[in-house]
Protein backbone atom coordinates (compact mmCIF):
# COMPACT_ATOMS: atom_id res chain seq x y z
CA UNK A 1 0.00 0.00 0.00
CA UNK A 2 1.33 3.45 -0.90
CA UNK A 3 1.77 5.89 1.99
CA UNK A 4 0.96 9.59 1.46
CA UNK A 5 4.26 11.41 1.71
CA UNK A 6 3.17 13.59 4.64
CA UNK A 7 2.49 10.46 6.71
CA UNK A 8 6.23 9.73 6.57
CA UNK A 9 7.14 12.99 8.35
CA UNK A 10 7.10 12.37 12.12
CA UNK A 11 8.05 15.90 13.19
CA UNK A 12 5.32 17.52 11.09
CA UNK A 13 2.57 16.04 13.29
CA UNK A 14 0.75 18.06 15.94
CA UNK A 15 -2.27 18.08 18.21
CA UNK A 16 -1.79 21.54 19.72
CA UNK A 17 -3.79 24.69 19.04
CA UNK A 18 -1.04 27.31 19.04
CA UNK A 19 -3.59 29.86 20.35
CA UNK A 20 -1.93 33.03 19.06
CA UNK A 21 -4.47 35.20 20.88
CA UNK A 22 -3.49 33.57 24.17
CA UNK A 23 0.08 34.81 23.85
CA UNK A 24 -0.93 38.04 25.54
CA UNK A 25 -1.73 36.10 28.71
CA UNK A 26 0.21 36.52 31.93
CA UNK A 27 2.61 33.57 32.02
CA UNK A 28 2.82 33.65 35.82
CA UNK A 29 -0.97 33.31 36.01
CA UNK A 30 -0.79 30.36 33.60
CA UNK A 31 1.85 28.70 35.73
CA UNK A 32 -0.26 29.12 38.85
CA UNK A 33 -3.33 27.62 37.14
CA UNK A 34 -3.75 24.00 38.35
CA UNK A 35 -5.00 23.08 34.86
CA UNK A 36 -1.81 24.12 33.07
CA UNK A 37 0.45 21.29 31.99
CA UNK A 38 4.18 21.44 31.29
CA UNK A 39 6.86 19.65 29.32
CA UNK A 40 10.39 20.16 30.61
CA UNK A 41 13.51 20.83 28.52
CA UNK A 42 17.16 20.65 29.53
CA UNK A 43 20.04 21.15 27.10
CA UNK A 44 17.92 20.25 24.08
CA UNK A 45 16.31 17.17 25.63
CA UNK A 46 12.83 16.60 27.04
CA UNK A 47 11.91 14.93 30.31
CA UNK A 48 10.42 11.49 29.66
CA UNK A 49 7.68 9.50 31.37
CA UNK A 50 8.68 6.34 29.49
CA UNK A 51 10.79 5.21 26.52
CA UNK A 52 8.41 6.73 23.96
CA UNK A 53 6.42 9.25 26.02
CA UNK A 54 7.04 12.78 27.25
CA UNK A 55 6.48 13.60 30.89
CA UNK A 56 3.52 16.00 31.04
CA UNK A 57 3.39 17.56 34.51
CA UNK A 58 1.19 20.04 36.36
CA UNK A 59 3.09 23.27 35.75
CA UNK A 60 2.55 24.73 39.20
CA UNK A 61 5.58 24.22 41.39
CA UNK A 62 7.98 22.88 38.74
CA UNK A 63 11.28 24.79 39.11
CA UNK A 64 12.47 26.47 35.90
CA UNK A 65 14.52 29.32 34.47
CA UNK A 66 12.12 30.16 31.61
CA UNK A 67 8.53 29.40 30.62
CA UNK A 68 7.20 29.39 27.05
CA UNK A 69 3.50 29.11 26.20
CA UNK A 70 2.86 26.53 23.46
CA UNK A 71 -0.94 26.61 23.19
CA UNK A 72 -3.83 24.35 24.16
CA UNK A 73 -4.33 20.62 23.82
CA UNK A 74 -6.67 19.61 21.00
CA UNK A 75 -7.07 16.00 22.09
CA UNK A 76 -7.98 14.43 25.40
CA UNK A 77 -5.70 12.17 27.42
CA UNK A 78 -5.37 11.37 31.14
CA UNK A 79 -2.25 13.51 31.60
CA UNK A 80 -3.38 16.32 29.27
CA UNK A 81 -7.13 17.00 29.06
CA UNK A 82 -8.40 18.71 25.92
CA UNK A 83 -8.24 22.50 26.20
CA UNK A 84 -5.48 22.50 28.80
CA UNK A 85 -2.84 25.23 28.45
CA UNK A 86 0.59 23.74 27.68
CA UNK A 87 3.92 25.37 28.54
CA UNK A 88 7.53 24.39 27.99
CA UNK A 89 9.68 24.89 31.07
CA UNK A 90 13.44 25.22 30.60
CA UNK A 91 15.54 24.02 33.53
CA UNK A 92 19.19 24.31 34.52
CA UNK A 93 21.50 21.57 35.78
CA UNK A 94 20.43 21.79 39.41
CA UNK A 95 16.74 21.84 38.55
CA UNK A 96 17.08 18.88 36.17
CA UNK A 97 18.81 16.88 38.91
CA UNK A 98 16.02 17.82 41.30
CA UNK A 99 13.46 16.43 38.85
CA UNK A 100 15.19 13.17 37.96
CA UNK A 101 17.51 12.34 40.83
CA UNK A 102 20.22 9.80 39.96
CA UNK A 103 18.44 8.41 36.84
CA UNK A 104 20.77 8.01 33.83
CA UNK A 105 20.46 10.89 31.35
CA UNK A 106 19.38 8.67 28.46
CA UNK A 107 16.62 7.12 30.57
CA UNK A 108 15.29 10.40 31.94
CA UNK A 109 15.74 12.78 28.98
CA UNK A 110 14.87 12.19 25.32
CA UNK A 111 16.62 13.42 22.16
CA UNK A 112 14.16 14.43 19.42
CA UNK A 113 16.38 13.21 16.57
CA UNK A 114 16.50 9.72 18.08
CA UNK A 115 13.00 9.61 19.52
CA UNK A 116 10.81 11.68 17.18
CA UNK A 117 9.61 8.79 15.00
CA UNK A 118 8.62 6.78 18.06
CA UNK A 119 6.55 9.48 19.78
CA UNK A 120 2.81 9.77 19.39
CA UNK A 121 1.34 12.64 17.39
CA UNK A 122 0.74 14.83 20.43
CA UNK A 123 4.19 14.42 21.94
CA UNK A 124 6.02 14.75 18.61
CA UNK A 125 4.33 18.09 17.95
CA UNK A 126 4.87 19.41 21.45
CA UNK A 127 8.54 18.42 21.56
CA UNK A 128 9.30 19.86 18.11
CA UNK A 129 7.57 23.17 18.85
CA UNK A 130 9.07 23.51 22.32
CA UNK A 131 12.61 22.75 21.16
CA UNK A 132 12.42 25.14 18.21
CA UNK A 133 11.24 27.96 20.45
CA UNK A 134 13.77 27.20 23.19
CA UNK A 135 16.64 27.10 20.69
CA UNK A 136 15.64 30.49 19.33
CA UNK A 137 15.63 32.04 22.82
CA UNK A 138 19.06 30.55 23.53
CA UNK A 139 20.50 32.37 20.50
CA UNK A 140 18.79 35.75 20.74
CA UNK A 141 19.81 37.12 24.10
CA UNK A 142 20.77 40.32 22.28
CA UNK A 143 18.85 42.28 19.67
CA UNK A 144 20.37 42.04 16.17
CA UNK A 145 18.99 45.55 15.51
CA UNK A 146 20.31 47.40 18.56
CA UNK A 147 22.87 45.05 20.13
CA UNK A 148 21.24 45.44 23.53
CA UNK A 149 20.10 42.66 25.84
CA UNK A 150 16.61 41.24 25.29
CA UNK A 151 14.10 39.55 27.57
CA UNK A 152 11.25 37.11 26.96
CA UNK A 153 7.88 38.68 26.12
CA UNK A 154 4.49 37.67 24.69
CA UNK A 155 4.51 34.40 26.66
CA UNK A 156 7.70 33.36 24.91
CA UNK A 157 6.85 34.37 21.35
CA UNK A 158 8.97 37.54 21.18
CA UNK A 159 11.97 39.08 22.88
CA UNK A 160 12.21 42.81 23.58
CA UNK A 161 15.00 45.15 24.60
CA UNK A 162 14.79 48.15 26.91
CA UNK A 163 13.72 50.40 24.03
CA UNK A 164 10.75 48.18 23.23
CA UNK A 165 12.36 46.86 20.03
CA UNK A 166 10.87 43.42 19.34
CA UNK A 167 12.69 40.37 17.98
CA UNK A 168 10.54 37.58 16.57
CA UNK A 169 11.36 33.87 16.19
CA UNK A 170 13.01 32.99 12.90
CA UNK A 171 13.01 29.88 10.78
CA UNK A 172 15.65 29.20 8.14
CA UNK A 173 14.35 27.60 4.94
CA UNK A 174 16.48 24.78 3.55
CA UNK A 175 15.86 22.52 0.58
CA UNK A 176 16.61 18.81 0.53
CA UNK A 177 16.36 16.88 -2.69
CA UNK A 178 16.16 13.31 -3.91
CA UNK A 179 18.07 13.41 -7.20
CA UNK A 180 17.16 10.65 -9.66
CA UNK A 181 18.47 9.87 -13.14
CA UNK A 182 16.88 8.48 -16.31
CA UNK A 183 17.43 4.93 -14.96
CA UNK A 184 15.55 5.86 -11.77
CA UNK A 185 18.64 5.55 -9.59
CA UNK A 186 18.96 7.86 -6.57
CA UNK A 187 22.02 9.97 -5.77
CA UNK A 188 23.36 10.11 -2.21
CA UNK A 189 26.30 12.05 -0.83
CA UNK A 190 28.61 11.76 2.18
CA UNK A 191 29.15 14.97 4.12
CA UNK A 192 32.55 16.04 5.48
CA UNK A 193 31.10 16.20 9.01
CA UNK A 194 29.94 12.57 9.05
CA UNK A 195 31.60 9.21 9.38
CA UNK A 196 32.81 8.09 5.92
CA UNK A 197 30.08 5.51 5.32
CA UNK A 198 27.12 7.76 6.17
CA UNK A 199 25.17 8.93 3.12
CA UNK A 200 22.15 11.20 2.69
CA UNK A 201 20.48 13.51 0.20
CA UNK A 202 21.91 16.77 -1.05
CA UNK A 203 20.61 19.80 0.82
CA UNK A 204 21.31 23.44 1.57
CA UNK A 205 19.90 26.74 2.75
CA UNK A 206 17.84 28.99 0.52
CA UNK A 207 19.71 32.21 -0.29
CA UNK A 208 18.23 35.73 -0.13
CA UNK A 209 16.02 36.51 -3.11
CA UNK A 210 15.95 32.88 -4.23
CA UNK A 211 12.99 30.58 -4.87
CA UNK A 212 12.90 27.08 -3.44
CA UNK A 213 13.12 25.56 -6.91
CA UNK A 214 16.12 27.69 -7.83
CA UNK A 215 17.80 26.65 -4.60
CA UNK A 216 17.33 22.98 -5.54
CA UNK A 217 19.04 23.45 -8.90
CA UNK A 218 21.86 25.59 -7.46
CA UNK A 219 22.62 23.38 -4.47
CA UNK A 220 22.74 20.18 -6.51
CA UNK A 221 25.10 21.79 -9.01
CA UNK A 222 27.32 23.29 -6.30
CA UNK A 223 27.67 20.04 -4.36
CA UNK A 224 27.82 17.53 -7.22
CA UNK A 225 28.41 19.38 -10.49
CA UNK A 226 25.23 17.80 -11.87
CA UNK A 227 22.36 19.59 -13.58
CA UNK A 228 18.79 18.81 -12.52
CA UNK A 229 15.45 19.97 -13.87
CA UNK A 230 11.80 19.97 -12.85
CA UNK A 231 12.04 20.10 -9.04
CA UNK A 232 8.83 18.61 -7.65
CA UNK A 233 7.71 19.56 -4.14
CA UNK A 234 7.06 16.60 -1.82
CA UNK A 235 6.52 18.07 1.65
CA UNK A 236 8.16 19.93 4.51
CA UNK A 237 9.21 19.23 8.07
CA UNK A 238 10.54 21.42 10.89
CA UNK A 239 14.06 20.52 11.96
CA UNK A 240 14.79 22.52 15.12
CA UNK A 241 18.55 21.93 15.21
CA UNK A 242 18.54 24.83 15.68
CA UNK A 243 15.93 26.50 13.44
CA UNK A 244 15.40 24.95 10.01
CA UNK A 245 12.36 24.17 7.92
CA UNK A 246 13.38 21.37 5.57
CA UNK A 247 11.51 21.60 2.26
CA UNK A 248 11.65 18.32 0.36
CA UNK A 249 11.86 17.89 -3.42
CA UNK A 250 12.49 15.27 -6.05
CA UNK A 251 14.48 16.43 -9.11
CA UNK A 252 15.66 14.76 -12.31
CA UNK A 253 18.95 14.61 -14.16
CA UNK A 254 17.74 14.93 -17.77
CA UNK A 255 18.21 11.95 -20.07
CA UNK A 256 21.45 12.34 -21.97
CA UNK A 257 23.02 14.65 -19.37
CA UNK A 258 26.17 13.53 -17.50
CA UNK A 259 25.57 11.55 -14.31
CA UNK A 260 29.20 11.31 -13.22
CA UNK A 261 29.15 13.81 -10.37
CA UNK A 262 32.09 15.56 -8.76
CA UNK A 263 31.90 16.15 -4.99
CA UNK A 264 32.63 19.75 -4.09
CA UNK A 265 35.22 18.64 -1.54
CA UNK A 266 34.07 21.22 0.99
CA UNK A 267 30.72 19.82 2.09
CA UNK A 268 30.43 16.61 0.08
CA UNK A 269 33.31 14.14 -0.01
CA UNK A 270 31.73 11.27 -1.94
CA UNK A 271 28.77 10.67 -4.26
CA UNK A 272 27.10 7.35 -5.11
CA UNK A 273 24.19 6.31 -7.31
CA UNK A 274 21.96 3.50 -6.04
CA UNK A 275 19.31 1.29 -7.55
CA UNK A 276 16.61 0.21 -5.12
CA UNK A 277 18.13 -3.23 -4.67
CA UNK A 278 21.61 -1.78 -4.19
CA UNK A 279 20.36 0.61 -1.51
CA UNK A 280 18.47 -2.12 0.35
CA UNK A 281 21.53 -4.35 0.33
CA UNK A 282 24.02 -1.65 1.34
CA UNK A 283 21.77 -0.47 4.15
CA UNK A 284 21.01 -3.95 5.50
CA UNK A 285 24.69 -4.91 5.54
CA UNK A 286 25.64 -1.60 7.20
CA UNK A 287 27.95 -0.86 4.27
CA UNK A 288 26.34 2.56 4.41
CA UNK A 289 24.47 4.38 7.17
CA UNK A 290 21.38 6.37 6.21
CA UNK A 291 19.55 9.30 7.88
CA UNK A 292 17.48 8.47 10.93
CA UNK A 293 13.73 7.77 10.75
CA UNK A 294 12.83 11.17 12.23
CA UNK A 295 14.33 13.03 9.25
CA UNK A 296 12.68 14.14 6.01
CA UNK A 297 15.76 12.78 4.20
CA UNK A 298 14.75 9.28 5.31
CA UNK A 299 11.17 9.95 4.22
CA UNK A 300 12.26 11.00 0.71
CA UNK A 301 14.50 7.95 0.34
CA UNK A 302 11.77 5.57 1.50
CA UNK A 303 9.16 7.29 -0.67
CA UNK A 304 11.36 6.60 -3.72
CA UNK A 305 12.09 3.09 -2.47
CA UNK A 306 8.39 2.34 -1.95
CA UNK A 307 8.96 0.77 1.46
CA UNK A 308 10.62 1.26 4.84
CA UNK A 309 14.26 0.27 5.12
CA UNK A 310 15.03 -2.43 7.65
CA UNK A 311 18.32 -1.18 9.10
CA UNK A 312 17.46 -1.43 12.79
CA UNK A 313 17.16 2.34 13.30
CA UNK A 314 13.45 2.26 14.13
CA UNK A 315 13.93 0.17 17.25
Amino acid sequence: MTHPFHSRLPLSRSEIDRDHLGRTADVEALLADPGTRAVVLHEGRALLAGPTELAVLPAAGVPHIAALYLGRALTDSPDLPAGSPVVALIVDDAQSAELTGPAPIDDAWGDLRRLGHRLGVRDAGIFTQALALANWHARYGFSPATGTATRIAAAGWTRVDDTGEEVFPRTDAAIIVGVVDADDRMLLGSNVRWEPNRFSLLAGFVEPGESLEAAVIREVHEESGLTVVDPVYLGSQPWPFPASLMVGFRAQVPEGSPTEGTPDGEEILALRWFTRDELRSASASREILLPGPASIARAIVEDWLGDELDDGSRA
